[in-house]
This record gives structure tokens, sequence and C-alpha cells, in this order.
């Protein structure tokens, strides 16, 4: 086994700051401090340098009792390990325990209770930001270091926490915020090390890395020299799946509640769908509440770049095959694809041209009932940038495609994300038709109004949308057609037009 520097772990410790910078981020946040420590030893007398504040000088003194801990500690694991024949390997417990495995963390933090039991230590001081002192011991040297407090219960609802340089980013009540906690260059390396541990097949001098928790946290990340020097980042995103319903959208201000009768009929009928947007605009929420009321019993397959969507979960029994693939993957099976006789084909996130070229040779087959989501901020250019993309993989004629694409796909859902990041709002619905001469129309038929905070709709749909939903399911797209007319009726009741 290869010897550890425990020099270089205490080096990384060294440009923590004073916890008085702490309380001091923490007061001007307007947040509690919650500090945990031991009881202060004596004062030394005579020290016109001490500081007066007992609060402050029993967290320094805790601090640097907790980093003499951390060393102290990660010595015995160590030296127990390469006396113990026929031991676990180090970098499998680490990984396992780093990706989330609650058995291999509790080893840990086990084994640091009973260590910290035989130093009559168990009441030491440690840092506010972690649960427990075991928990902070094995973060530091082992965990995630300052970046777990994400991953306690108070940010639960977060969707996004940062490693830029040394600062520490959490994505909280709808704004990036600044953390107290710090992380060493040589700290942040070793963590970068370790996330590497669960992708083995990726080479170490990449600048670009990505990979999964066990919870289907996604961890990106940004090395030297992508990333300007000492300004290496980690990137952490999970995706938080609330109850997946058009009730709770409509809770959440996503839609408006009146549509929901319209939106379970358009799923009952059958069109192919695409959800637009931006990053972060709930597009993929979207798309899974959609699915939801969907036909358990039809044969589906869905395609995914990133295993975002548990559809096992979300539609239990349903016969959903699940396949992982991008890029060339995709380009590999896509005939496959084509030959199959699935019901209806799900696209979660088309990022490329080959992705989208896949979904619309699917498309012209006469599949329906298809959903795929798209980063875009103008819908009205969805057939152009996705034509484009297109042409970029496989080559072939702009206009052609473009008319592919727009005859393949009958509506485009539009979701943005306000000021507040936690507010999404679904923005507009446009139908998408191609003319018998070859003219690409794209129509609104609902149109969300910022300022009044309201939705206005449209009743009057293009006539292959008519003519699908009466061949398709006549008794949902009557009461669909219904409903789309009582919602226009309802806003021009209000005064919206």
């Amino acid at each position: 086994m290869a010897k550890f520097r425990f020099s270089d772990y205490l080096k990384s410790l060294e440009d923590v700051p004073k916890e008085k910078e702490y309380r001091k981020a923490y007061q001007q946040a307007g947040e509690e401090v919650p500090i945990q420590t031991e009881q202060p030893s004596a004062e030394p007398e005579n020290d016109p340098e001490a500081d007066t504040d007992p609060g402050t000088a029993v967290a320094v003194d805790g601090r640097e009792e907790f980093k003499k801990l951390c060393a102290r500690i990660k010595r015995d694991f160590y030296l127990d390990w390469e006396n113990r024949e026929n031991s676990r390997s180090t970098l499998e417990l680490q990984k396992r325990a780093i990706i989330g495995y609650e058995k291999e963390k509790e080893f840990f933090k086990n084994r640091i209770a009973e260590i910290l039991k035989s130093l009559g230590k168990e009441k030491a001081a440690y840092p506010f930001w972690y649960s427990s002192l075991e928990d902070g011991i094995y973060q530091e040297i082992w965990g995630l270091a300052g970046l777990a407090e994400w991953f306690h219960p108070k940010y639960a609802e977060s969707s996004s926490a940062k490693i830029i340089g040394d600062s520490i980013y959490f994505l909280h009540e709808g704004r990036m915020k600044l953390m107290p906690q710090k992380i060493s260059r040589e700290r942040k390396e070793q963590l970068i090390k370790a996330f590497m541990l669960l992708t083995p097949e990726e080479r170490m001098d990449k600048s670009y890395h990505e990979t999964y928790l066990l919870d289907g946290t996604r961890v990106t990340i940004f090395a030297e020299p992508m990333a300007k020097k000492d300004q290496a980042s980690i990137i952490f995103r999970r995706y938080l799946i609330p109850t997946l319903s058009f009730e709770e959208q409509a809770r959440r201000g996503t839609i408006p509640e009146e549509a929901i009768p319209f939106f379970e009929s358009m799923v009952a009928v059958g069109y192919n769908v695409v959800f637009l947007g931006a990053v972060r605009t709930a597009k993929t929420t979207f798309l899974s509440t959609w699915q939801r009321y969907e036909d358990p019993a039809l044969e589906g397959v869905m395609v995914e770049t990133d295993p975002e969507i548990p559809m096992h979960t979300l539609l239990p029994g349903a016969p959903i095959l699940q396949l992982i693939a991008d890029g060339d993957d995709l380009r590999r099976i896509s005939k496959n694809l084509l030959r199959s006789d699935a019901d209806y084909f799900i696209l979660a996130e088309a990022r490329d041209g080959i992705a989208l070229d896949t979904a619309v040779k699917i498309a012209a087959k006469g599949t329906k009932r298809m959903k795929l989501t798209f980063h875009s901020r103008n819908p009205r250019q969805f057939p152009l940038e996705a034509a484009t993309e297109i042409i970029k993989a496989t080559g072939g004629d702009l206009k052609l495609t473009m008319n592919m694409v727009a005859s393949g796909f009958d509506f485009l859902f539009h979701f943005i994300q306000l000021q507040d990041k936690r507010q999404k709002r679904l923005k507009a619905i446009y139908q998408m038709s191609l003319d018998e001469g070859d003219t690409i129309k794209i129509t609104p038929i609902c149109l969300y109004d910022i300022s009044e905070e309201s939705w206005t709709f449209y009743s009057d749909l293009a006539a292959d949308k008519e003519e699908y939903g009466l061949e398709s399911n006549p008794e949902a797209f009557i009461a669909m057609k219904a409903q789309l007319a009582e919602l226009e009726r309802r806003g021009k009741k209000a005064g919206r037009s």
C-alpha cells in the first residue's frame, strides 16, 4: 500500500479562516450561528493579544484541536489498515462512501468514534457546518469537506451547489449564496481525485469530467487548464423530484390550475410534444409530469444522455425500456430504435444533432406520443435550431430538414425561470404545422403575461391537429377542444384577448 503524506493534509487546513469570520458571515446573512464547542480552557494571564470574546476564543481553540484530531485519526486509520491482513481496499471504501453508500460511511464514522473515545475527545469542538464531530472528521478527511452541509435537511430543496476556487456556494431560496466555509486547493484536488474513482475509464489529464453520486446528484468538474489558474470548479446538480402531478405544478404556479383538464386530454389524445426552455426551467420535471398521465399499458422507449428520470418509479409496472446513450452510442443504436415497435419514444434531452435526427426519423414513421426536451429560448426558431444541429451531425438540406422537424411534432411548450429561481412558468404553448405549400406555421394557443401573472388561451386549432385528434381518440379530443374553448372564454371575460 502506498504511503500517505499527512503533511499535505495538514497544509491544506492552514488557510481556514478563524471562526470569528464565519460568525460575521452568518450574522450578515441574518442567520443564527450554530457553534458547537467544548468548555474553554483557562485564558493565558497577562496576554495583551488574547481575544476577550470567550465564544470566539473557544471556537479558535476548538478549531485548532479539530485540525489535530483529523491528522491523528487519519494516521491511526492507515496504520490500522497497513497492519491488517486481507484488509479492504482503502480506495474502494472511500469510493463507495463518497458515492453515498451508508454502510461504508458508517464504517468510517464508527471507527472515528472509537478512536475519539480512546483519546477522551468525544466532546471536542468542531466546525458548525458539520452535523457531528464524527461527521466533521469524516468529511474533512474522506468526504465532501465543507460541501457536505449541502446534503443536510436544511438544503434538501436546493438543486445546485458549486465550488469555484476556494469558495463554496449553495442555491438557497432562489439565489446562489456564498457560504462561510472555504476549501483549500489541496483539499479540492483530493476531492476531484476521489470523484475520478467513480469513473475509472476517464483519463485523469482531462480538464472536464462528469459523474454521478448514488442519489443521482450530477458532479461536473472543470479542472485546469480549462479553468483559470486556482479557479478549478466542481458543480453539483440534483434533480428534485416533486409530487409529479398537474395539480402540484399549478400549486407551484408553473401552470394555471384551470388548464389541468385540458392538459390531461392532450396526453390522452397522444400528440408529439417538445418542452423548450433555458437551463433550469423545469423542462424535465414537466416532461416527467406529462408522462405520469400516460397509459401504463403502452410500450415505451426512453433514451437519456444522463440518468435523470427514474421512469420505473414514476410508472411502476409499465413496459418502458430505459437507455442511456449519447453521441456515437446513440448513432449506433438509432437503426434499432427506428425498427422498434414501441408505442412511443421519450428523448429526455435532445442535446445534439444525432438525438434530434433520431427523434425526427422516428416521428416520420408515424410514431405518436413522443416527448422530448430541448434547450431553446425562442420556440419559433425550434425548426431552424433543430435542423441546424441535425445537418451539422448528419448532413442534408436545411429547408427539407426544417420541414421534417415541423411535420414531426405537434405542440411546443416553452418554460421560463423567474428572478426567484425557484419559480418557473409555462410561458407559451405553440402548435406547429407544415401546410400543403411547405410553409411552416407556428401559432400560439397559450401565452403568459408576466406583468399580469395570467395566461391567455386561443382555441383555433390547426386542421392537422383536429384530424389526428379525431383519429386517435375522438372522445378525448372533443373534450380537449371544448376545454380549450372554455379557457379562451374565461380569458375574454377577464378582459384578456
